[in-house]
Formats: C-alpha cells, sequence, structure tokens
C-alpha cells in the first residue's frame, strides 16, 4: 500500500467547552474536499481556540495515522472517522509513530512538512472523546503509544485526499514520535 493522505479535516464548528480556559473548542474536524491551501500556520480554513497550547509555527498541523485509528476502533467499538481525534490530516501507509524529529514528508506535489512532536493528549481531548463513558481515557490513550505528531510547515503548498506522502529526509539518532511520548 501506497502512503497516502486519506482524510483532510478542518474545524467543523466551535463546540461549548465549558472546563476549558478558552470556554470552546475547535477539536470539531471533519474531512474536507480539497485542495485546501496549507500556510505556516496549517490548514486554511482552520481554526484553534487555545491558541497558547494549540497551533503555531511548530504545530502547523496534527497528523494521525489509520493504522493507529484502526487500533482504537477495537479499543473502543465504535468507529473514529478522519478528523475524529482532532486531527487535520488522517494518513495511512505512514508510520507516524516511528517517524523521527526532524523527518520531513512531501505531501503532494509541492507541500514539505518537518516532523516536530507529539501529541500530548489534553483534558479537552478527554471531554471530547472520552466523556463519561470512557473514563481514564488521557491514561489510557497515553499509554497506548499512538499520541499522532505535530508538523511544521516547511513549503507551503495545497493537500487533498489522495495525496501521496513520501519520506524524504529521516535524520538519524533523533528520536521517534513515539520514543519523544515516552520521554514527555
Amino acid at each position: 500500500m501506497s502512503a497516502r493522505v486519506l482524510g483532510v479535516c478542518v474545524v467543523h464548528q466551535l463546540l461549548p467547552d465549558p472546563g476549558g480556559k478558552a470556554g470552546v473548542t475547535a477539536i470539531d474536524k471533519r474531512v474536507v474536499d480539497g485542495p485546501v491551501k496549507v500556510g505556516d500556520y496549517g490548514l486554511y480554513a482552520d481554526v484553534q481556540a487555545d491558541r497558547q497550547h494549540h497551533g503555531g509555527l511548530e504545530q502547523a498541523l496534527y497528523v494521525y495515522a489509520e493504522e493507529d485509528a484502526e487500533h482504537w476502533v477495537g479499543e473502543l467499538g465504535r468507529e473514529t472517522p478522519p478528523g475524529w481525534y482532532g486531527e487535520n490530516l488522517r494518513t495511512v501507509g505512514v508510520d507516524v509513530s516511528g517517524a523521527r524529529i526532524g523527518e520531513r514528508w512531501r505531501i503532494g506535489e509541492k507541500l514539505v512538512v518537518e516532523v516536530t512532536k507529539p501529541r500530548i493528549p489534553c483534558q479537552t481531548f478527554a471531554r471530547r472523546v472520552g466523556g463519561d463513558d470512557e473514563r481514564g481515557w488521557v491514561k489510557r490513550f497515553t499509554a497506548a503509544g499512538r499520541p499522532g505528531a505535530y508538523l511544521r510547515v516547511v513549503r507551503r503548498g495545497t493537500v487533498s485526499s489522495g495525496d501521496a506522502v513520501e519520506v524524504v529526509e529521516r535524520p538519524e539518532g533523533t528520536p521517534t514520535i513515539a520514543e519523544a511520548f515516552v520521554g514527555k
């Protein structure tokens, strides 16, 4: 199977989040038709409600692997479609947890991104995904070691579902996303 983008997701709507500092959350990401422009701060038409902890140049995009999502389908007994984890990109055939910090990917024809760090699950994520049905969600998610990765935009471009993902640079000696996550 070739590595590719399975879904491109942007905020569908801001949701009330009384437990969060911002009072709303932008975690409700859903698939959109492409191509979608990608700038230094991420996908056009996407937002982050809590910019103190989300977004920025080093967290311009959040990517989650379909292979990791399938793990959770089995664990949770429910579907987790692209965007369910608050991700901007759902990929297939890409070892996101095995990606090295500093690794660069070409997505489609022009877009180049760099893996910067693992996602650290927050309480907004716990409330959105776990709710009352999945107590201890952050602990379970952390223990599984499947955090997904944040990406920095190296070269702007566009991204669409179906775009190829190619590792173009893989630094030796840097930790993988999974290793960095455990060392958090």
